[in-house]
């Protein structure tokens, strides 16, 4: 299976011509970190999971995803023994643990993805002392133009860049891979932000452990 475009991965093209029930577990995940879970899913054998991501894009709008994810689990709940959302909270304010509660699915722990790469128990260590820090996943650094950059509007008005930005210090990079060119352009984004850069390779963190335990469960 080759890596897709994973700022618009979704389900079809990516199960489509598999008998229903032939993937005993469906992972639901998000776009931003589809890449990791497939490398994940490469290293591990894990055969028998497939995976359905929704857009990366609906971060800018979380108050859409608890009812993505519940269109996508009851969409596709049939076809698969079990199903594991690889979503954080992710800004739901606790509505996507709602929806996996009462669809009796099971969902990545921590606020977000910055803290599951981190390592939820590691980031809730430091957090306090990380208050005025920006974080970039390797997924951000590739898409920091259409994640960060353009959303901002600091495309069309670079001025408001001190103003966002005020309150920061540094620029995080937790890196899932050892990757020369991210590291580069992670610090290109730093500097076209106007902070520190700090490298944490954190590889796929709580990401590997929680799929991990969705699969073995699923057997």
């Amino acid at each position: 299976m080759s890596t897709p475009d994973d700022s618009t991965l979704t389900h079809e093209g990516m199960a489509a011509g598999n008998p229903a029930g032939d993937a005993r577990l469906l992972v639901i995940g998000c776009g931003a970190i589809a890449r990791e879970i497939l490398a994940l899913k490469a290293a591990n054998g894990w055969d028998h999971i497939e995976l359905t991501c929704l857009p990366a894009i609906l971060h800018n709008h979380p108050e859409r995803i608890a009812p993505a994810v519940e269109q996508a689990i009851v969409k596709h709940r049939a076809d698969f023994n079990a199903i594991f959302v690889a979503y954080a909270d992710c800004g739901t304010g606790g509505l996507l643990q709602e929806v996996c509660d009462r669809h009796g699915v099971e969902m990545i722990a921590g606020p977000h993805c910055y803290s599951f790469y981190e390592g939820n128990a590691r980031f809730a260590e430091t957090s306090a002392d990380d208050m005025t820090t920006f974080y970039l996943t390797d997924f951000l650094v590739r898409q920091f133009d259409a994640f960060v950059w353009r959303p901002l509007g600091l495309d069309r008005h670079p001025e408001l860049r001190d103003t966002y930005f005020a309150h920061y210090t540094r620029l995080v990079h937790q890196a899932q891979t050892e990757d020369p060119g991210l590291t580069a352009k992670a610090r290109g984004c730093a500097a076209r932000l106007g902070l520190a850069y700090e490298r944490r390779f954190t590889g796929y963190g709580d990401l590997e452990t929680a799929i991990g335990a969705a699969t073995g469960a699923a057997r």
